[in-house]
C-alpha cells in the first residue's frame, strides 16, 4: 500500500502539472488517442525486455506514420484516419498482451497492477517523473505563449511546432509513468481528472497546478482506502474517486445557479 501510494503521488504530481496544459490546450481526446496508440509499443517493449519508454516512442512513431498514410486515402478525413489507426493499434496491443503465448503479467499494462509495484518500478517512475517536471518547467513560458496566442507566439520566441511536439512527448512519458499502476485504460483519469477539477476552482495557471496536485494526492489516498475496505481493484478505485470528485464539484457549482434561476 505504501509503494502504491508513492507510485500514485509520482503519477499525481506529473499528471496534475501536465494535465493542466492538456485541459487548457483542449488535448484530452488527443491524449487518450495517444495512450491507446502507443499500447502495442509498450507490449512489444515488455516482450523484448526493452525500456517501456522506448516502446512508447516506437508506438507513437508508428501511429504518426499510420495517421499520415491513412489521411491520404481518398474519401477519408483526418478524424476518421485517427480513429482507424488508434483503434487498430490498440486492438493489436490487446491481442499481443492477452494471447496465451504471452508471458503472464502483460495484462497489467492494460489494467494496471497498483499493488504489485516494486521498488525498481518506483525508481524508474520517480526518475521519469522528475525529468518530466524539469522539462515542464523549461517549457512553461513557451507553453503560456503558444496557449495564449498561437499566431503571435513566434514574436515572443516560442515555436508552436516545437511546443506541440514537446507536449506530446511529455504526455507519452506521463503515460509510461502511470501505466504500471493504473494501466493503459485508466491512466488518463490521473492525467485529466485532477486538472479538470482544478479548473473549476482556479483561474491562474500556477494556482490551477497546485490545486490539481492536491486533488490528485487526496484522490490517491481516498482511492486506496476505498480499495482496501471495499475489496475492489486499486486502480479502478483511484480512477473512480477522481471522477467522483469532479462530478461532485460540478454539481456543487451548478446548484447556486439553479437556485438563482428558480428565484428569478
Amino acid at each position: 500500500m505504501q509503494r502504491a501510494l508513492l507510485e500514485l503521488l509520482f503519477v499525481g504530481v506529473v499528471g496534475a502539472v501536465l494535465g493542466c496544459w492538456i485541459v487548457l490546450y483542449e488535448l484530452a481526446y488527443s491524449a487518450e488517442s495517444l495512450a491507446h496508440a502507443l499500447f502495442p509499443g509498450l507490449v512489444a517493449a515488455a516482450l523484448l525486455g526493452l525500456p517501456l519508454l522506448l516502446g512508447a516512442a516506437g508506438g507513437v512513431l508508428v501511429a504518426a506514420v499510420g495517421v499520415a498514410l491513412a489521411g491520404r486515402l481518398p474519401g477519408i478525413g483526418r478524424d476518421v484516419a485517427v480513429a482507424i489507426v488508434v483503434t487498430t493499434l490498440f486492438g493489436l496491443g490487446v491481442l499481443l498482451a492477452l494471447t496465451p503465448a504471452s508471458p503472464p503479467g502483460l495484462d497489467g499494462l492494460l489494467f494496471g497492477d497498483l499493488l504489485g509495484v516494486t521498488r525498481g518500478d518506483l525508481a524508474a517512475a520517480g526518475t521519469l517523473a522528475a525529468l518530466s517536471l524539469v522539462a515542464l518547467a523549461a517549457l512553461h513560458r513557451p507553453l503560456l505563449a503558444v496557449g495564449f496566442d498561437r499566431g503571435s507566439s513566434a514574436s515572443l520566441g516560442a515555436r508552436p511546432l516545437v511546443v506541440d511536439l514537446g507536449l506530446l512527448a511529455l504526455i507519452a512519458a506521463a503515460i509510461v509513468v502511470g501505466v504500471q499502476g493504473l494501466g493503459n485504460l485508466l491512466v488518463l483519469a490521473g492525467l485529466i481528472g485532477p486538472a479538470a477539477t482544478a479548473r473549476l476552482l482556479a483561474r491562474r495557471v500556477p494556482t490551477m497546478m497546485l490545486t490539481a496536485t492536491g486533488v490528485a494526492a487526496g484522490c490517491a489516498l481516498g482511492g486506496l482506502y476505498l480499495s482496501y475496505y471495499a475489496n475492489v481493484a486499486a486502480g479502478a478505485a483511484v480512477a473512480g474517486t477522481t471522477v467522483a470528485a469532479y462530478l461532485a464539484l460540478t454539481l456543487v457549482r451548478l446548484r447556486p445557479r439553479r437556485l438563482s434561476a428558480s428565484r428569478g
